[in-house]
């Protein structure tokens, strides 16, 4: 029996995805105003939505941070200012990510792997070709990342370097926030499978979600794109059933399609096709620290 009709489902994944963006432009406005710049909430939901658009079309989600500086170079925001505050809200966002994925990995893995495991032996016993090739890009362009990162001089808008501007209380309500963040984009699968008449137990699919998201961070193909549908299918959260497909899709819409969507609909809206080819140029071509 089906334990969640598909539209209530979709209505708590659509609140989870308004509680993300909402989390996130809240955040960035406060790391913002440490710093002694005013940011409207309106325009730190837009910047974020740019940069959605702009990670979910580019490898490594690289760029993302790129968009979001033009973003708040066009709200008026100064370069320096921008560059600290993006790179303040990597130094919190990014060991909220790990501790959260460690406490999954500490709460979950054993009944994961029991779960997952054998479905996943048999998908690389027969895809072991292209995940071999999948890794070998994804360690290339990890090495090339690093390469290009040692040959710059340390930038203002770094995590290392941001660390230093970091006040206590924007970050302790960033990190707050950047758990809800976390928190309802993992949960959109969980949620969505609910409407399947049989389904994985909730921490399966947690450290699944969890993983097929983040991987998102390190494959070199535009939001995880072949890698990440074929660990969904292959069982990496879980045997979902002759359901998965129509779930992979729902769920490939609100993690990625939804924000692509948004940012692209609002920088078309805002500032026109040409004008935003053209701004989307010179993000990639200016330095953070110009």
């Amino acid at each position: 029996m089906t334990l969640v009709s598909p539209w209530a489902a979709h209505a708590v994944c659509l609140a989870l995805f308004a509680a993300d963006l909402g989390a996130r432009a809240v955040r960035l406005r406060g790391y913002l105003r440490g710093l002694g710049a005013e940011l409207s909430l309106g325009r730190a939901f837009q910047v974020n939505a740019f940069g959605d658009a702009a990670a979910g079309l580019t490898p490594m989600r690289f760029g993302g941070e790129m968009a979001k500086f033009g973003g708040l170079l066009r709200a008026r925001i100064a370069a320096r200012t921008a560059v600290i505050g993006l790179g303040i809200e990597a130094a919190v966002t990014y060991p909220v990510v790990a501790l959260f994925g460690g406490w999954l990995a500490w709460r979950f893995a054993p009944a994961w792997w029991r779960s997952a495991g054998p479905a996943l032996a048999s998908a690389l016993a027969a895809w072991w070709p292209w995940m071999v090739a999948v890794g070998c890009l994804t360690v290339a362009a990890g090495v090339g990342t690093w390469w290009w990162c040692s040959h710059r001089e340390p930038g203002p808008g770094t995590p290392r370097s941001a660390v230093t501007e970091v006040r206590a209380w924007p970050a302790v309500s960033g990190a707050l926030l950047s758990f809800v963040n976390v928190l309802a984009r993992t949960l959109m699968l969980p949620v969505l499978a609910q409407t399947l008449p049989e389904h994985p137990p909730f921490g399966v699919m947690m450290i699944g979600s969890f993983v097929l998201l983040y991987s998102q961070l390190v494959l070199p193909m535009p939001g995880g794109l072949g890698a990440v549908d074929l660990g969904f299918l292959s069982g990496l959260a879980g045997n979902l059933g002759p359901g998965r497909g129509a779930l992979l899709l729902a769920w490939r819409f609100y993690t990625v399609g939804a924000g692509a969507l948004l940012g692209l609909g609002l920088a078309v809206a805002t500032l026109g096709a040409g004008p935003l080819l053209r701004l989307l140029r010179a993000s990639l071509h200016r330095s953070p620290r110009d």
